[in-house]
């Protein structure tokens, strides 16, 4: 330290040196954190790429009835509309649920 308590220049460098290799540290360890964090959702994402074509595929042979007879998805639909209709006016029958 100078006579006025001033660092010097040498002193400052170190000291910026300093905060700099801790920033350093704490930058490596939030990223591990972040990938340890990101682990699972990293692989969930690899296992729908593994599997997406075979999926697109069999999602389109499953299409492929309904894109040559659309009368029986919407027979199908409206059946479906109906049900879960009839559950919950069937529903709202049962004592307790309003």
């Amino acid at each position: 330290m100078t006579r006025n308590n001033e660092p010097t220049r040498r002193e400052r460098k170190a000291s910026l040196e300093a905060t700099i290799e801790q920033q350093r540290v704490d930058i490596l360890l939030a990223a591990e954190r972040w990938q340890d964090a990101s682990a699972p959702l990293e692989n969930g994402w690899r296992l729908i790429r593994r599997y997406r074509t075979p999926a697109l595929t069999l999602g389109g042979f499953m299409l492929w009835p309904l894109l040559r007879r659309p009368g029986k998805a919407l027979k199908f639909g409206r059946h479906l509309v109906f049900g879960a209709m009839a559950l919950k006016r069937f529903g709202k029958l049962l004592p307790g649920r309003h």
